[in-house]
């Protein structure tokens, strides 16, 4: 079966199944939140267009896949697959990451802050000077201010390319302006300790469609302020969820109807 028929079946899936959920592209950073126990969140940039100095690079797809290990914590794995302005394709920006709610708070219906922690390696990517390990560690407060609710991170790693240590920060804010209707914005950045800065923002929407579905639409368009990143990015994608004990349930079910019918013949 394709990767592209696979999403299809999954997404047809979580239309049936829904199951608490919290849609989180198109961000660099993210929130205090995880996926529930035996839940699965897969975020799909399906269109990223790359703008820089007159040349276009294309990411299609952008895969963030979310799994609910235990309570109160995930293992997150990503990867993306770039388009260079010379054709070249490569995988980028692999890894794997556990992430965990050491406090739980406004994203878990409860009061106060939240607090949570993500860590894990940076994969080896198939573009040339990134082909090595490196790693990411990062805090993340999540609190509500009024109508708007805000996400700071703070963290370091080690750059997979350099090996030098990197600083690593960003703000997410994120006003309802509608039914079902986010308007977003992030600030972001990465200080390697001996390269420039990497800053950018974004102003996008995530948009819910129907609120009893697990199914969220985004777009968003990031500017950069350093020649560390691209200049613009335009980008296009969705995120949907369902829980993988519905899925066992929903098979168990099919074939206790096949030994059914089977024995229905004899």
């Amino acid at each position: 079966m394709s990767v592209c028929a696979t999403a299809a079946g999954l997404l047809l899936f979580s239309f049936v199944t829904p199951s608490p959920s919290w849609a989180y592209r198109p961000f660099i950073s993210t929130d205090a939140a995880v996926a529930d126990l035996k839940e699965v969140e897969i975020e799909i940039g399906y269109f990223t267009l790359e703008r820089t100095k007159d040349e276009n690079a294309f990411i299609i797809p952008r895969v963030v896949f979310n799994y609910g290990w235990f309570k109160d914590w995930e293992l997150v794995a990503e990867f993306a697959i770039r388009r260079a302005p010379d054709a070249e394709v490569n995988v980028i920006d692999p890894g794997i990451f556990l992430k965990g709610v050491l406090k739980e708070g406004v994203l878990q219906d409860k009061d106060g802050f939240g607090f949570a922690i993500e860590a894990g390696p940076l994969l080896p990517a198939t573009e040339k000077g990134d082909r090595k390990f490196g790693f990411e560690a990062i805090g993340i407060l999540s609190d509500k201010l009024g109508p708007f609710t805000f996400h700071l991170n703070g963290g370091a790693g080690i750059d997979r390319s350099t090996g030098d240590v990197v600083g690593i920060w960003g703000v997410i804010g994120e006003l309802p302006v509608a039914k079902g209707v986010r308007l977003v914005g992030e600030v972001n950045g990465e200080k390697p300790r001996r390269e420039d800065q990497r800053d950018s923002a974004l102003l996008g929407v995530i948009w819910q469609p129907w609120s009893a579905k697990n199914v969220w639409f985004d777009a968003g368009v990031r500017r950069g302020f350093t020649s560390g990143v691209p200049d613009w990015q335009f980008t296009f994608g969705l995120t949907f969820g369902f829980s993988t004990s519905a899925l066992t349930k929903s098979s168990t079910a099919a074939e206790l109807r096949d030994v059914r019918s089977g024995l229905g013949t004899h």
